[in-house]
């Protein structure tokens, strides 16, 4: 058999002759976790916690690729693995692990009014096994020092009252447009996790992929220009927004399988965003297009995982009321949504200029390439 080749969105043979089409994916890929695999996942977790105490330990961290490969469950580690270097025009950027861990409601308690007053101790065996989940790909968890004041390695995103109305993961009242994890960066995650404890709210996951436009067309093709601001998110309205005159491309990478930085909220419909006429016409052109493909046929359940290409793959949620749910056309309380975040770079040596001096997972890195002060 002759060896394929690929170019562009066509599969070859070694003699150029086209094989077969690419399709343009549409949906993430949708994968049911079997009992035994579940299981066993709790298990290696409780083990690690038993040894390294925390998933945070240096010694863990550090060799978590070894531990990924080892104890993960085979199909597991496979799918993450060759998740973690497909960038192919196929490949969606996201996978969504159903039943990836079983939830004790009872345990978890009731939900806390603010990812601040988190228990974490109820969240350890969590914390190893979205860890091991990145480390297959294999990648890193890392934390963001400015973003979210160095809050460790998994973010609780929890609905607070006082951001209801915000575009961040706190707020529920509005919706959380499509966008890429901290679209104001140079060195943004480059992989994503996010762990549903609960969702009795129901609330719709939303998902687009660049690769699900069938082609670059004309106006794709000026996003490539470094024409775009964006600004910080609604968490530093009241800061200074160091960077903001520095201007990006949207895409970026490959031509005609590029990776995409976007977060329409900020560059789109915020009015301090000081986009030129052409940018903002560039960029409305696009989101209109765009919105076509948003996937929001997926309503998470609890322990369902969603894993997330950074570059490939933008990532929101329909808006909701917190903490209240229909029940035969009523609606009743019920405990607000909870989600564990985990966010991950591949490569810590083309980072290290925005790392603290003495921990390679602590990125400082406050707004295009500015290092915070600390």
């Amino acid at each position: 058999m002759q060896p394929m080749q690929f170019q562009g969105s066509q599969i070859y043979l070694a003699d150029k002759k086209p094989l077969m089409p690419a399709p343009a994916p549409r949906a993430p890929q949708l994968i049911d976790i079997k009992f035994e695999e579940k299981m066993a996942l709790m298990k290696v977790a409780r083990q690690l916690a038993d040894e390294f105490g925390h998933y945070e330990d240096p010694t863990y961290i550090q060799t978590l690729h070894l531990y990924a490969y080892q104890l993960l469950p085979q199909r597991i580690a496979r799918l993450l693995t060759q998740f973690g270097s497909d960038f192919s025009a196929s490949q969606y950027g996201a996978l969504v692990l159903r039943g990836l861990v079983e939830v004790d409601q009872e345990k978890l308690g009731p939900t806390p009014p603010s990812w601040k007053a988190y228990d974490p101790e109820k969240l350890l065996l969590y914390g190893f096994i979205c860890s091991l989940l990145h480390g297959a790909v294999p990648a890193k968890p890392v934390q963001y020092y400015v973003q979210r004041k160095g809050g460790g390695l998994l973010h609780p995103i929890i609905p607070d009252e006082s951001m209801s109305m915000s575009q961040t993961g706190s707020g529920s009242k509005t919706d959380l447009f499509v966008h890429t994890e901290d679209a104001f960066l140079f060195n943004q995650a480059d992989f994503l996790s996010f762990l549903y404890l609960r969702n009795e709210e129901q609330v719709q996951s939303t998902l687009y992929s660049i690769r699900s436009h069938p082609a670059i067309n004309a106006n794709m093709e000026q996003l490539f220009r470094p024409i775009f601001r964006c600004p910080k998110d609604a968490n530093f309205k009241d800061e200074q927004l160091g960077g903001a005159d520095v201007m990006t491309s949207i895409l970026y990478g490959n031509r005609q399988t590029p990776f995409i930085r976007f977060d329409a909220a900020e560059q789109l419909y915020n009015a301090d965003a000081g986009q030129s006429s052409e940018a903002l016409e560039i960029l409305s052109r696009f989101w209109t297009e765009a919105k076509e493909y948003i996937y929001n046929d997926f309503i998470p359940q609890s322990g369902d995982l969603v894993f997330v290409n950074n570059h490939l793959c933008a990532h929101g949620r329909s808006a909701f009321k917190a903490g209240m749910k229909q029940v035969g056309g009523e609606w009743v309380k019920c405990e607000r949504r909870q989600m564990l975040r985990m966010m991950s770079k591949t490569n810590l040596l083309q980072i290290r200029e925005m790392t603290h001096p003495d921990n390679p997972y602590f990125i400082i890195e406050d707004h295009y390439g500015k290092i915070a002060k600390f």
